[in-house]
This record gives C-alpha cells, structure tokens and sequence, in this order.
C-alpha cells in the first residue's frame, strides 16, 4: 500500500521521479534539456522547496516561478501541449508512488499552476505584442 505525501524526503523522491520522467519525454524534455538548459543541482532544490512550500506549508522557497516561466516562453512558446503533458507526468509519478490527501493535493495544485501559467503566459505575449 502507498503512503501519502508527508516531508521533504517524500517530495525531493517525487520531483526526482517527475524529472526522470520528463528529461526524457519526447513533448516537453527538450524544453528542460535545450532550451531552459537548467542545472539540475541548482534547480532540484528549488523546486522541492516551491512543492514543500505548497503541500506541507514550509517556509524556505524563495523565487517567482511565473516569471521564470514567462521568459522561457520567450525563448520557446509554451503551448497548452506542453503544459498538458507537464500535467500529465506529474499526475502519473504522484499516483504511482503516493496515496492520500497530500497526493491530491499534488495533483490538484499542479493543474491550478497549469492554468495560471496558462493564462500569465497570454497574457505576457499580447503585452509584448502591443509594444
């Protein structure tokens, strides 16, 4: 039987994981290995501490994801497929390794984030194009 989502060690497993998975997919992985060039030792951690931020209310992240995110939609337009399948890989790694309230959460603050980074990258673009 799975366990929910309970500390760190739980998210820095599931990030992990979700990297593994999407450094090799054939939609997005290009975009973490090509485009965003990202160092995973920097970034790992950065990222743990955005999910430890929102699933077990920690204090420690610090950074403006939406922004970053912006930015690298001027590099490489990210579309609606892109951020489908960043979902879809999310919820996959949570389900297989994770079970309960914590997971959902999971599940239901990334498709809140796709949505919202959605929308924030519109808009970006139609302000860019206007000026």
């Amino acid at each position: 039987m799975k366990k929910d989502i309970s500390n760190i060690t739980d998210i820095n497993f599931l990030v992990d994981q979700f990297y593994e998975k999407a450094l090799k997919d054939s939609i997005i992985g290009y975009i973490f290995t090509d485009v965003s060039t990202i160092d995973l030792k920097e970034h790992l951690p950065v990222i743990c501490a955005f999910w430890a931020s929102i699933l077990l209310d920690q204090k420690g992240y610090k950074g403006n994801p939406m922004l970053k995110h912006i930015e690298l939609n001027k590099k490489e337009a990210l579309t609606e497929t892109h951020f489908q399948r960043w979902l879809e890989l999310w919820e996959t790694t949570v389900n297989e390794l994770f079970d309960g309230k914590i997971a959902d959460k999971a599940i239901y603050q990334a498709k809140n984030i796709k949505a919202l980074m959605l929308y924030k990258i519109k808009q970006s673009d139609k302000f860019n194009l206007g000026t």
